[in-house]
């Protein structure tokens, strides 16, 4: 599933090369139920200046956010295959929530949905951000630190979950940064590439 925010996407040939001058954001939402934040996130990485934005969705985030238009690039084989234009597009990818299936499949190479193909296929000169957001039990196991560490190897920033009551009623660490603070973090990206735009998105902090 892929949206641009700012209106419905639904023509098959949209072009997804076509904001030459702005800075690129994608938002990946999987399926946490931290996405209900998403609509606020986007809301307000839109209100920054200089930076567009779009975001890309897998089938299980439909539990928590509206659902979105369907962009499919992809019909004969010449068209432009989506997760790659998508990659060659934005210049920061913010994952938001990230859940502990999302993240296990990334720390291991598994691209089976949109979302994990492009973080596959991503430049990694280029910031990837990413906000985990699970269960208290699953933070915890030994496993999450593991496969948390393994994307810093790759060179992606985490913005990390903070404690507070879930959803399902536990108290503790697992929940999804803040909006404001997602978009504090974005926002110095989107000022840096402003201040020396010649560097390059991939360059930046």
């Amino acid at each position: 599933m892929f949206t641009e925010a700012e209106s419905p996407v639904t023509s098959p040939t949209f072009d997804l090369l076509d904001s030459c001058g702005t800075f690129r954001v994608l938002v990946g939402v999987t399926g946490s139920v931290a996405a209900l934040k998403v609509p606020l996130l986007v809301s307000q990485l839109l209100e920054l200046p200089g930076n567009k934005t779009r975001v890309t969705t897998r089938e299980t985030t439909q539990h928590y956010v509206k659902r979105l238009p369907l962009c499919c690039l992809w019909r004969q084989r010449s068209d432009p295959v989506l997760h790659i234009e998508l990659r060659r597009w934005a210049d920061l990818l913010v994952i938001a929530p990230l859940d502990a299936n999302t993240l296990g499949k990334i720390a291991s190479g598994i691209c089976d949905n949109l979302l994990t193909c492009v973080v596959r296929a991503w430049d990694t000169s280029r910031p990837l951000l990413f906000c985990p957001a699970m269960n208290t039990a699953m933070w915890h196991h030994p496993i999450t630190s593991r496969q948390v560490d393994i994307l810093k190897e790759f060179g992606y920033v985490e913005i990390p979950c903070i404690a507070k009551k879930l959803v399902c009623g536990d108290q503790g660490k697992g929940a999804m940064a803040e909006v404001s603070t997602i978009v504090d973090v974005v926002k110095q990206y989107v000022q840096k590439a402003a201040e020396s735009p010649q560097e390059g998105a991939g360059q930046v902090l």
